[in-house]
């Protein structure tokens, strides 16, 4: 399939140092389409992204693929931390949480789907290395945030997704949250932080890992995005973290 994209070419970027292997997608947080992009091309803002998907699916391409754009900023995912380096980034029109946050249209979700599609015939892009902008910067980003429909683009082909049978959940028992200590904290971080955030294990559930478990929420179990870790939350966790495993030793995520 050849994608149609409108040229809207921006100045900021650099070299890569390595092929891309990472996605990041993003909303743009602003009022309009036009602004959102017209900033992602202004030498001041110093800020871009490879694509822009519009709310009609519109594509625009700003910054070729070979190239490191600007989009992530300061942040880590599966120990990388220079994640534009890493990335792809892809920036889905939508006001976001500050201007009026909304769904996702159907037009423009098939066509980041598409996109992400496309961008993986060229390149190698685990599922697990597909990801939210929150995911790389939980305690600075909250996009594309908990209205974007994740469990789609996994079923489409694109991400890891996994829901847990009940009788896992209710095993897990209360939820972990601010203040708690002890072996289920250091159970949460630890396995947050091998999924790929940049959280390091720790026995006291504080504000940090309040914020990740936002963000691993955001993406992951859409319904409760209060940084508490409920049983539902756990594990979820613990059927990604097989997934993601699965992944790693074969390529290919188990049917």
């Amino acid at each position: 399939m050849t994608l149609e994209l409108r040229a809207a070419p921006s100045p900021n970027f650099d070299a890569r140092r390595a092929p891309p292997d990472m996605l990041v997608l993003h909303y743009t947080g602003m009022q309009t389409a036009e602004e959102a992009i017209a900033r992602l091309r202004d030498t001041e803002a110093r800020v871009s992204a490879h694509y822009v998907v519009d709310e009609d699916g519109t594509l625009y391409a700003l910054v070729p693929e070979e190239r490191r754009a600007w989009h992530a900023g300061k942040g880590s995912w599966q120990g990388e931390t220079d994640c534009n380096a890493a990335s792809i980034g892809i920036e889905i029109v939508n006001p976001g949480h500050e201007w009026g946050y909304r769904d996702f249209p159907e037009a423009q979700v098939d066509a980041v789907i598409a996109l992400i599609a496309d961008i993986r015939s060229r390149w190698t892009i685990p599922d697990s290395r597909i990801i939210g902008h929150s995911d790389l910067a939980p305690d600075r980003k909250e996009d594309p945030g908990e209205r974007f429909p994740w469990k789609r683009l996994a079923g489409e082909g694109h991400g890891l997704w996994f829901v847990p049978a009940l009788e896992r959940v209710a095993a897990l028992g209360a939820p972990l949250r601010v203040g708690d200590t002890g072996l289920g904290v250091t159970v949460l971080s630890a396995g947050l932080h091998r999924l790929g955030y940049g959280i390091a294990p720790r026995a006291e559930y504080d504000e940090d890992l309040r914020l990740t478990a936002s963000a691993f929420q955001r993406h992951w179990r859409q319904d409760r995005v209060d940084g508490e870790a409920d049983g539902e939350t756990r594990a979820r966790l613990v059927g990604l973290l097989q997934l993601a495993s699965a992944e790693s030793r074969t390529g290919v995520l188990p049917s």
